[in-house]
């Protein structure tokens, strides 16, 4: 069809583009690169084939197949030993299957539902094969095992090779030890592993009377006193002075399970051995108190004459101290005739006792326990410390054997101890030229009452011994016995007087 220009020509269009002036350009030339031979083979059309659909009479003889590869690329990645190829040429199908349409149309739906997007879906068989009815199932056997030459070195070696091997190991580490042992002992030339020590075949001596000799005769026959119930527990220790069973202890070790009912009481020996432990009889103004346990033939620690120590005499003290049973410690005797007072037991009767002082270690537990001389005789109980700090400091002290003995055979006899008594107060006072305890009051019908002694007096002696406080009076009386008259001694208004005393019963 053509068009007239607005100057009354006419003109064939041409097909192109507007450049924008309204003029038709002719289309540009169809640039076509040239193609690489290489390219054109791998990826070109066979012959004969001139669209991307081949039809199915094109035979595969006429397919075009790349050329060698390089000789390098062979070598490199090639198969050895075969002229198998990796990529195999398409291989001419067999007979057509009947079942399968061979076209997308026909009286029935194709058998492959991939060539007919009309055909239902259909479950086919498993890919593995049933096996055939009456073999029985065979399961795989295990595989070939591997060898140890094979496991160590990948391959198989030689049994000869192997014990050369083996060989040759023994002897460099045998070579190595060798070196090392050289070399160690050179290192060093201060030690020799020759050198034996010689002993000595006769065993330590012990004499007789030595610590340790003590310490094994004594040991048996102190034992551990425990006591625990609802509201109380501790632990102290004991002697035993009789083969009844019969055990000498502090009033305060057995105080707190005698006032409560819930409390067990029971003695611990050193062979292990416990025994359930009943109360005979207390004596809280002497912290003393005998128990009792049913024991057979136990081990009996004999009284020595405590009257007979001196100071420097050595002692051994044997007990529990901080429940550390069968503990012995040494010392000497220190001090004799030392007045300890204490407070009584829940507010009890003053606690008054006549005290040998020794520096053998005494801690808490230790009460109760005995205080020997070198001859393994008992002639103390230890009983309290003095100390700032709460632990022993050398400052121990135990109530005489002799006074210990006295007071623990009338609690076996009846079960109570009566002491001897002035029957007056008295408070401990110090002047210039002496010291005493003085008169504080004096009871009607007591024994100081009936001898003439006034309040204000100051006692200074009684009997053969010195009094220079109030608890050194109680301990001098305590000397003697009930009904005994003894000459006491005191100052009045700068005058000393000497009075006989008949003391009585507290």
């Amino acid at each position: 069809m053509s068009q007239q220009s607005p100057n009354g020509q006419t003109s064939t269009p041409v097909s192109g583009v507007d450049d924008g002036a309204h003029r038709r350009l002719r289309p540009r030339p169809l640039v076509q690169p040239p193609v690489d031979p290489a390219y054109a083979t791998a990826f070109g059309r066979p012959d004969g084939v001139p669209g991307a659909f081949a039809s199915r009479d094109v035979p595969v003889s006429q397919l075009q197949s790349a050329p060698p590869p390089p000789e390098s690329l062979v070598t490199a990645f090639g198969r050895q030993g075969s002229q198998e190829l990796l990529q195999r040429p398409p291989q001419p199908t067999s007979d057509p299957d009947p079942d399968i349409d061979p076209v997308f149309w026909g009286d029935k739906p194709a058998g492959d539902p991939w060539r007919d997007p009309a055909s239902g879906a259909v479950i086919g068989p498993p890919a593995v094969g049933e096996e055939p009815p009456g073999e029985p199932e065979r399961k795989p056997g295990p595989g070939p095992q591997l060898s140890v030459p094979e496991l160590l070195f990948g391959r198989r070696v030689k049994p000869t090779a192997l014990a050369m091997l083996l060989t040759v190991a023994l002897v460099l580490g045998a070579v190595g030890g060798l070196v090392g042992w050289l070399i160690g002992r050179a290192g060093n030339p201060l030690t020799d592993s020759t050198v034996t020590l010689a002993e000595v075949s006769p065993g330590k001596e012990r004499p007789a009377g030595s610590i340790s000799d003590i310490a094994k005769r004594v040991t048996p026959s102190v034992v551990s006193i425990e006591f625990k119930g609802a509201n109380v527990a501790g632990v102290g220790s004991g002697v035993v002075i009789d083969a009844g069973g019969y055990i000498l202890t502090n009033d305060h070790v057995v105080a707190p399970a005698a006032q409560d009912s819930s409390a067990k009481l029971s003695a611990v020996f050193t062979d292990g051995t416990r025994a359930q432990a009943r109360v005979v009889g207390r004596d809280p103004k002497t912290d003393l108190a005998v128990i009792k346990v049913e024991v057979t033939n136990p081990t009996v620690l004999q009284f020595g004459n405590s009257d007979e120590l001196q100071v420097g005499d050595g002692v051994i003290a044997i007990g529990s101290p901080l429940q550390l049973s069968n503990t012995v410690t040494e010392g000497i005797v220190s001090a004799l005739h030392r007045p300890v007072t204490a407070a009584g037991e829940n507010g009890g009767p003053q606690v008054t006792y006549d005290a040998i002082q020794t520096d053998a270690a005494i801690n808490p537990g230790n009460s109760g326990g005995a205080l020997v001389d070198s001859r393994g005789a008992l002639i103390g109980i230890n009983s309290s410390i003095r100390t700032e700090t709460g632990g022993s400091v050398g400052l121990g002290f135990a109530i005489s054997g002799n006074q210990a003995r006295k007071i623990s055979q009338e609690l076996i006899r009846s079960g109570q101890v009566k002491h001897a008594d002035m029957n007056i107060n008295v408070k401990s006072v110090s002047a210039e030229t002496s010291e005493g305890a003085q008169v504080q009051n004096v009871p009607a019908g007591g024994a100081a009452a009936a001898a003439g002694i006034q309040e204000g007096d100051v006692i200074t002696k009684v009997g053969n011994r010195m009094v220079r406080n109030a608890a050194e009076l109680v301990v001098a009386v305590r000397e003697h016995e009930i009904g005994e008259t003894v000459q006491v001694v005191l100052a009045r208004q700068g005058r000393e007087l000497k009075l006989d005393v008949t003391l009585k019963s507290d």
